[in-house]
């Protein structure tokens, strides 16, 4: 028996895995992919993608044309390269094939795990709405069918393009409506163009948008059908390709930190672009990212709400500055050279303030008193945590943590990637917190059991119907 299952063995709740990984095997993908598109959009539609430059992303093949000189004149970063195992072929072999997979579950100490492709994510990133939109198809319809014979113990993720919000619920329609899946996985953000392409090549210039404030479209018809088909949107995405400190030869440098990068960007975003205001039951899962930005952001809202909030900003209102009184001061302190230019100093103080159009910057949250922040943030967010991850302790700090919020830590195997060097390992490491004394037996439950189920019980509760937990996760939602 291995240590997971002996750890499986040990607790008395099953254990929900929110993250694992399956890694496409390349040529029947492609075949995949190309027959659908031709399917759906003629042999014009499959030749733009052949022709083109979306393509799923290989770890293996990454570094191709790495010494090309474009790479340094555009400071392309080091992307992720030998990211699968290979000193272990059974761990390997896992990776590829759903039903070696799932037939490792016990030994793995997994009772039902949430998993999510790996190759395809890169055509999250394609820019051509519409063959975008197409290749989201394709891939989840061959991703249903070929885990559609373990769907007691697994679930699959459909990915879903955020190109725009009609491209956006057609694809979660889609996926959830005529293919039966219940899980869908986003990237953190779109890339929008501005101004035009450099002549002779080049980086256009361009903007992150992260679907709430500030955002090139209005997201709320996507989150409202979000809602309506009962589905969490999963972002896993990552800043590494974008961050001005990129590195063009170290991928290690652009992986540290990239994807709680992203994710806090999509998580102020939403937040004060007041989505989780409008959309009270939605719930967001961050996958991989970890949990200390999470608790990081939620600390800052509060003491930037506390000094900047709608009231409190009236006390930084220039305007009404007692420039009187404060010139007592100036004479009276000043030294000769602020003597010698009082009324150049007093017509300083004395301009007018520039004002914005909002003052109040939590405005699209309404928040009206600071437990609001925690009501809006709390229950809306979800943080996927690798095992070995050692700051999942600070998600239930509650003496540490405004209001003594205890955030909603989850658990990503992250199995079929790099940095998993056993699959047996992710949980028995994640047990080791509750064996040093880093996070308790519940604090373990909540991570591996209630919030999994939390995040996608809460917005569909027939989610685990048919699966081997149906009874305890039924028992965990009848307890509201």
């Amino acid at each position: 028996m291995t240590k997971a299952a002996k750890v499986r063995e040990k607790v008395d709740h099953p254990i929900v895995d929110a993250d694992g990984h399956f890694v496409e095997i390349g040529p029947v993908l492609e075949e995949e992919l190309v027959t659908y598109l031709e399917e759906a959009g003629g042999r014009e539609m499959r030749d733009r993608y052949l022709s083109g430059f979306a393509k799923p992303f290989d770890t293996s093949t990454a570094l191709a044309d790495r010494n090309h000189p474009t790479i340094r004149q555009t400071w392309s970063p080091m992307p992720s390269w030998w990211g699968w195992q290979t000193k272990n072929t059974y761990d390997r072999a896992t990776a590829h094939l759903p039903k070696l997979m799932y037939e490792r579950l016990d030994e793995l100490g997994i009772d039902f795990m949430l998993v999510y492709p790996s190759s395809v994510l890169g055509l999250l990133d394609v820019e051509d709405a519409e063959i975008g939109g197409a290749l989201a198809h394709a891939a989840n319809r061959w991703l249903g069918s070929i885990f559609a014979p373990y769907k007691d113990r697994m679930a699959v993720g459909g990915i879903i393009p955020m190109n725009n919000p009609q491209v956006a619920i057609a694809a979660a329609d889609h996926a959830v409506n005529e293919l039966g899946l219940k899980t869908t996985i986003m990237a953190s953000f779109v890339r929008r163009y501005l101004g035009d392409k450099p002549a002779g090549g080049g980086i256009q210039a361009h903007r992150l948008d992260a679907y709430g404030l500030d955002s090139e479209y209005d997201y709320d018809p996507f989150w409202a059908k979000c809602v309506e088909l009962g589905v969490a949107p999963l972002v896993h995405g990552s800043h590494q390709r974008e961050r001005i400190s990129r590195s063009v030869s170290s991928y290690v440098y652009n992986h540290i930190g990239g994807l709680g990068a992203a994710h806090e960007s999509l998580a102020k975003s939403l937040f004060l672009g007041g989505v989780t205001r409008r959309f009270p039951e939605l719930k967001f899962g961050f996958l991989e990212g970890g949990v200390s930005w999470a608790v990081s952001l939620y600390a800052d809202l509060i003491g930037h709400w506390s000094k900047r909030n709608g009231e409190a900003i009236h006390d930084l209102d220039p305007d009404k500055l007692d420039v009187d009184a404060l010139m007592g001061f100036v004479k009276t302190y000043g030294d000769d050279k602020v003597q010698g230019s009082l009324e150049k100093i007093r017509t300083h103080f004395a301009r007018p303030a520039a004002r914005p159009a909002q003052l109040d910057e939590f405005s699209r949250a309404v928040i009206r008193q600071v437990e609001d922040i925690r009501d809006l943030f709390v229950p809306n967010f979800y943080f996927g945590c690798e095992a070995d991850d050692p700051l999942v302790a600070w998600a239930f700090a509650d003496k540490v943590n405004p209001m003594g919020a205890k955030l909603k830590a989850i658990i990503g195997s992250d199995i079929s990637h790099w940095d998993v060097v056993d699959m047996t390992e992710p949980v028995e490491e994640a047990y080791e917190m509750v064996e040093h004394g880093r996070i308790t037996e519940d604090n373990f439950r909540d991570f591996t059991f209630v919030n999994p189920v939390e995040l996608h019980a809460g917005m569909n509760p027939k989610f685990f119907e048919g699966t081997v937990i149906e009874k305890a996760a039924a028992g965990l939602i009848a307890k509201g």
